[in-house]
């Protein structure tokens, strides 16, 4: 079963942050910084929350590095109104930490990360002593994780900018560029697709990777949660209406002073494979979970595409 939870990956609030080990491939592990709260999970599986969603063309892209400052207004995303709610809401899910952190290691930065959301991945991916140049949609999202990365004294390794999947504020070519938990969902039709998986390819140097992950539902999924409000941390709801004709999820989340909707959208591996080509990759792996297990079918899809000479 798909929990929607999931879609809430990563490590919790900073307040309380200590040091945990994380292993990578190899059998060698990292320390990163943790939530004391954060607790990992059983086999779940889920949506995309943590992401980034498309600001209107011409959107003027801030940066600054670790800091939170005032910019000119831009459309809100979906996110800002969840900003402060998204890390209780995603405190389970961890299961996906370990392994973009090992790709980013081993790519050795500076590593784009498209849907850097509060900072779930970013954050223990600058205390592998990586930079990242971190990259949403949401300003309050970004405010989040610039906060985070202060306390958790990695700040000075975050490069964080207002942007969107389609045209990343980003002049940089860097080795590895990442879009974890699903955020290419938030994409929805070809057509975007096909410009956002271009738009990653030229930040790549030559020979570079592109690392994401996706997913498609189950019957029993959709059957399980559809148009139900479901409490899936104390206090905190989600409700899924799923489309499985059109292939959209209108997903929603409140508690008592939040609540946001926001739309995703999912293909069939098959079909992103074929985006990938188009765009200029040549898929290096499909795995069918962090484990980097051979993808056999299933819900959940993580794909490392290698930028195709030319």
């Amino acid at each position: 079963m798909v929990d929607l939870v999931d879609a809430r990956r990563g490590c919790n609030r900073v307040p309380r942050v200590t040091q945990i080990r994380l292993p990578i491939h190899g059998g060698e592990c990292i320390n990163v910084p943790c939530d004391l709260r954060t607790r990992p999970t059983e086999t779940r599986q889920g949506l995309p929350q943590e992401h980034l969603l498309r600001t209107r063309p011409g959107a003027r892209a801030v940066s600054w590095t670790g800091e939170c400052g005032s910019v000119a207004p831009t459309p809100e995303s979906p996110y800002d109104a969840i900003a402060r709610l998204y890390d209780p809401w995603s405190r389970s899910v961890i299961e996906d930490v370990g392994f973009y952190v090992e790709e980013a290691v081993a790519a050795g930065g500076p590593v784009v990360e498209l849907g850097v959301g509060t900072g779930r991945i970013a954050i223990p991916t600058a205390a592998a002593g990586v930079e990242v140049i971190g990259i949403d949609s949401s300003q309050g999202m970004l405010d989040v994780c610039a906060e985070q990365a202060r306390r958790a004294g990695v700040a000075d390794r975050l490069d964080l900018r207002l942007g969107d999947l389609l045209r990343p504020p980003v002049d940089e070519r860097v080795p590895l560029v990442t879009c974890p938990f699903r955020a290419y969902l938030h994409l929805q039709d070809d057509a975007e697709r096909h410009e956002a998986l271009t738009a990653a390819h030229e930040l790549l140097l030559p020979g570079g990777r592109l690392v994401f992950d996706v997913f498609a539902p189950g019957a029993d999924d959709v059957a399980e949660t559809h148009g139900r409000w479901i409490e899936r941390e104390p206090g905190i709801y989600e409700r899924a209406d799923w489309d499985t004709q059109e292939q959209v999820l209108t997903l929603s989340v409140k508690d008592d002073r939040h609540e946001s909707t926001m739309t995703l959208s999912w293909l069939e591996p098959a079909r992103w494979q074929v985006l990938l080509a188009d765009a200029g990759f040549e898929v290096a792996a499909v795995y069918g979970w962090f484990d980097r297990r051979p993808y056999a079918g299933g819900e959940d899809t993580v794909f490392v595409a290698t930028k195709r000479s030319s």
